[in-house]
């Protein structure tokens, strides 16, 4: 038994000329069915010649060229308007004067080059043949011409609109892939900016205290040691970032991300910031780009906190409520300067701009400054669905 998914997809995957041919067929045909055999594009008075062999001359001209309407049309449009031509002087006047119309359609979309060299040598064409059916005296008069020249322009005309049509629409495919690389490759970007600068100051951090441990064996084990973990949890995160080329990679819930947050928080202590840690509400209905943008935001807070405020006291706030997702992170002492605050700011803020930028694109807010009390604050507000 034929399995019809099977033979469309093969019919797909054929030569064009071959999917055209059964049209071609169809139109060659036609003229030798009965209540067709009286049918046909007349252009004048003269009587109709009756179907001999003599006519499967003007029909094949017409009619079998349209098979390579879209491989070639130039070709195929001066053999019908040919066969057309024949098919007029002959007096056949066939049904497969259909084929005219249908060729410049195509032509008129598929044709790359020379387009206004054919639309002259259509025209003068069009012109030689009406005079020559003028002078045999069976012409059309000059308002049949006009009309029917006007038809035929029309179909060019058709045939042009969708060449611009398919264009335009192929140019907006094509801005929609590069604006999704751009996005990606942003998204990408801001990751990798967030996980090495984490990790990497954190190490900085701790092997710049591991230096003053020489002469304390256990403590120095264990800073080393802290500096490992560091380096094993940014490669687990880099890992993370690259699973987003990947789309068979599993995706990350709310819940995952939350036992991420309490990972970080521990690992930013190894590093000797002391962290007080709250998480309120429930993270399992976090969807996956929330609940990773209220980790970057706890990521960079703690980041910001171990570059310009070592040692000071760190708060981190993370409270899944009802509507949304508030993320703050507020460190004592100086803490990171204004510029690191203002993503304008030449050399500071790339990792809080990128940030803002990700918290926006999913419908939500995002400050960073210094608070009436001294602390600095970064804080989140997202809501549970994302942009709308």
């Amino acid at each position: 038994m034929i399995d019809l998914r099977v033979a469309a997809a093969a019919w797909r995957r054929s030569h064009v000329v071959v999917r055209d041919l059964p049209l071609a067929l169809l139109i060659a045909g036609a003229p030798w069915i009965g209540p067709l055999q009286e049918q046909g594009t007349r252009l004048g008075d003269a009587p109709q010649r009756p179907l001999d062999a003599l006519a499967l001359v003007p029909i094949a001209l017409q009619a079998l060229p349209l098979a390579a309407r879209r491989r070639w049309p130039a070709i195929s449009l001066g053999l019908v308007a040919i066969g057309f031509a024949v098919d007029q002087l002959t007096g056949y006047v066939t049904a497969a004067g259909i084929a005219l119309p249908i060729a410049l359609v195509s032509a008129g979309a598929h044709l790359a080059h020379h387009r206004r060299a054919v639309v002259v040598g259509l025209s003068a064409g069009y012109v030689a043949l009406a005079l020559a059916l003028e002078r045999d005296g069976s012409g059309e008069d000059a308002g049949g011409v006009v009309a029917f020249y006007l038809v035929l322009a029309a179909a060019w005309c058709v045939g042009v609109w969708l060449r611009r049509t398919r264009a335009a629409e192929a140019e907006r495919r094509r801005q929609v892939a590069v604006t999704t690389r751009l996005t990606e490759r942003t998204r990408i970007a801001r990751d990798l900016h967030d996980v090495v600068t984490h990790h990497v100051t954190a190490m900085v951090v701790q092997a710049e205290a591991a230096r003053y441990l020489t002469s304390k064996p256990d403590r120095l084990d264990e800073s080393l040691t802290a500096v490992a973990d560091t380096g094993r949890r940014a490669i687990s995160d880099l890992r993370q970032v690259l699973d987003l080329l990947d789309p068979a990679a599993d995706a990350h819930d709310g819940a995952r991300e939350g036992a991420a947050l309490r990972e970080l928080v521990e690992g930013t202590r190894l590093a000797g910031q002391p962290v007080e840690y709250v998480e309120e509400g429930d993270p399992h209905r976090a969807s996956d780009d929330v609940a990773t943008a209220a980790y970057r935001v706890v990521q960079e807070g703690l980041t910001n906190a171990l570059k310009h405020a070592p040692g000071q006291r760190t708060t981190v706030h993370v409270r899944y409520g009802r509507d949304t997702v508030t993320v703050e992170v507020a460190t004592q002492g100086d803490g990171p300067s204004a510029a690191h605050a203002t993503p304008s700011a030449p050399g500071g803020g790339r990792g809080l701009t990128g940030l803002k930028e990700r918290v926006v694109a999913l419908g939500g807010e995002l400050s960073a400054g210094r608070e009436d009390g001294g602390a600095f604050v970064v804080r989140a507000r997202i809501p549970w669905g994302g942009a709308s």
